[in-house]
């Protein structure tokens, strides 16, 4: 290579380290750089279930595009607890679609997605939770997120998704510290109790309501009734109670 060609290749190469490194700045602006911030992360964690066949199948659909256009999740987990990740936990998967959760609008862009595979008829595998409940261990410590900030993509978009199913064990993953779950026997609510109130203390989006109790059927009860149901204002108490006790977050 003549020297001409090696210099310019030489700073092609250091142009290209340089953007690579330097932090993102706007020409309109004039750079005085702060020490006073940190990384976005996310606050919350997004369970689904795959309702495809295989976890390949799965595979191919969130790395290329499907009939709805592309989609993405951070993690997939296999029948088999095999882990894959698919997209960097400090970028934005597109898992969650339109969806709200306790006031947050775009839980895309503060939530990390985690896909399990899982036709939505099927148990879910003990392989498949013990390896579901190690990543949460990890993801939770890591990036402080708070247990009641573990929920479904039922959960955040009532109007259009069921997953997890009914078959998914929630009380399991609150027994070991991920998810809201109701205490044992929970007490009475008090006279004057209001449901729908204690559904949004929660985090349910009541917009459209007998989604939401959907919902919050499928995740605390097991069924998809669209009525109250004997317990219901018990668990709603109790759970509404709960959240009122945590310490505010940022």
């Amino acid at each position: 290579m003549n020297p001409l060609r090696l210099a310019l290749v030489s700073l092609l190469s250091a142009g290209l380290v340089a953007c690579t490194t330097a932090p993102l700045r706007n020409p309109m602006a004039q750079w005085q750089g702060s020490s006073n911030f940190d990384a976005r992360r996310a606050r919350a964690v997004v369970l689904h279930h795959t309702s495809m066949d295989s976890v390949d199948e799965a595979l191919r659909t969130l790395k290329s595009v499907n009939s709805g256009g592309p989609v993405s999740a951070h993690y997939l987990i296999g029948e088999d607890g095999r882990v894959l990740q698919l997209v960097a936990e400090d970028a934005r998967a597109w898992h969650a679609g339109g969806s709200r959760w306790a006031g947050i609008d775009d839980l895309n862009s503060s939530s990390i997605g985690i896909e399990l595979d899982n036709d939505g008829s099927e148990p879910f595998s003990e392989a498949q939770l013990q390896s579901l409940l190690r990543l949460l261990a990890d993801i939770s410590a890591r990036l402080r997120i708070q247990p009641r900030f573990v929920i479904g993509h039922g959960d955040i978009a009532p109007t259009r998704k069921d997953d997890p199913s009914t078959q998914f064990p929630w009380q399991r993953l609150a027994q070991a510290g991920f998810g809201l779950w109701p205490r044992d026997a929970p007490a009475p609510p008090p006279a004057g109790f209001d449901p729908w109130l204690a559904m949004a203390v929660i985090g349910y989006d009541l917009r459209d309501p007998t989604a939401a109790m959907r919902a919050f059927h499928r995740h605390y009860r097991g069924s998809s009734a669209e009525t109250w149901q004997p317990g219901d204002f018990e668990i709603l108490h109790d759970l509404q109670s709960q959240v009122l006790e945590l310490p505010a977050t940022r």
